[in-house]
């Protein structure tokens, strides 16, 4: 990296047997210009390989070291791992615990970059978290680990597409344990943390946010449950007194309809599937997943590994694409606003 060059956006490969390998390759090879500054935070040798299964032939470069790859017009690979974490080759579609250390260490790496200022970004390709949990690796997916990483008690799992934006107040736990998972608090601050992002990394000046209520019709007035009631409605009058424009509690299955959802910037959601079955509904292969509340900036694939497609050559590379555009706006918003505050 010249001294010139601004920081790169990093691009880990998660599950090096599944498509991300793939998204990568193919997204370079119809559009290197996507790649410029972004740098693959992974050995050489996962994408090489599935490069000559997929017929591909394109340039890469590799280095240990994050601040000596210059502005190439290769594909970019950082190798950020120690001697003593192996990274053997893979069996394309089979993941494997040989490789959980290395993913796991190419995550963390790179997430340590952008916490150091030495990266801009991370983008994520998706990672095999059966594998990985197996291997000792104590976090339901990524989401949890960076927040862990950044040492923030708590961030927000947030799916945007251009039709629609989701944000999560719990991810990935039993739909038995949402009701205990919730509480004001925590709600509140997801609320925030939600306002805060969509102001300083999407550059809405006014965000206009609706929450879902966890039971059928928002509890029919306590009939169907009393979480709306005691802990949704106090949150959120929390939060209105801070000047957070927020409606709701608000029945989901109307929430979603194409008229209600034009009106609000976000829908905040009680669990995964509230959220996630209507964006991916309307938007599958085009969202992204971000995170709100890092310090710093994180994107990703909206889809799995598909270990059943890898090197196949029969993948959308779509949602790749989409998470880095999305990374470079929010970028691009965060100085923006630096811009505007210094002023």
């Amino acid at each position: 990296m010249s001294p010139t060059q601004p920081a790169p956006l990093l691009l880990t490969l998660g599950e090096p047997a599944g498509i991300g390998p793939d998204c990568v390759l193919l997204a370079f090879n119809a559009h290197p210009e996507l790649f410029n500054n972004i740098t693959i935070a992974a050995p050489r040798l996962w994408l090489s390989e599935r490069a000559k299964e997929l017929g591909i032939d394109i340039d890469m470069v590799e280095s240990h070291s994050l601040k000596s790859i210059g502005e190439e017009e290769a594909l970019c690979c950082w190798n950020p791992l120690p001697e003593e974490v192996a990274f053997s080759g893979v069996t394309t579609g089979n993941s494997s615990a040989s490789t959980a250390a290395a993913v796991i260490g190419c995550i963390e790496s790179a997430a340590h970059a952008c916490l150091h200022g030495e990266a801009s970004a991370l983008i994520t390709a998706p990672i095999e978290k059966a594998i990985l949990r197996n291997s000792g690796f104590d976090f339901p997916g990524h989401t949890e680990f960076l927040a862990r990483l950044a040492g923030r008690e708590r961030v927000v799992m947030m799916l945007a597409s251009n039709q629609l934006r989701v944000a999560l107040l719990t991810t990935h736990i039993p739909l038995k344990d949402v009701s205990s998972a919730l509480n004001i608090e925590d709600v509140a601050t997801s609320l925030r943390i939600t306002h805060h992002d969509l102001k300083q990394r999407f550059g809405l000046s006014s965000p206009g946010l609706a929450l879902c209520g966890l039971n059928p019709h928002a509890g029919e007035q306590q009939h169907f449950g009393d979480e709306e009631a005691t802990i949704l409605t106090p949150a959120i009058q929390q939060v209105r007194q801070e000047g957070i424009d927020v409606a709701g509690p608000l029945p989901a299955d109307a929430l979603f309809s194409p008229q209600l959802r034009k009106e609000y910037d976000a829908i905040i959601c009680c669990y995964h599937d509230q959220g996630l079955i209507p964006i991916k509904t309307l938007s599958f292969g085009d969202a992204v997943n971000i995170t709100l509340g890092l310090p710093f900036i994180r994107t990703s694939v909206d889809h799995g590994t598909a270990l059943e497609r890898a090197g196949t050559g029969k993948v959308s590379y779509s949602s790749i694409m989409e998470a880095i555009r999305i990374a470079r706006l929010m970028l691009s918003n965060s100085a923006s606003q630096e811009v505007s505050h210094a002023d």
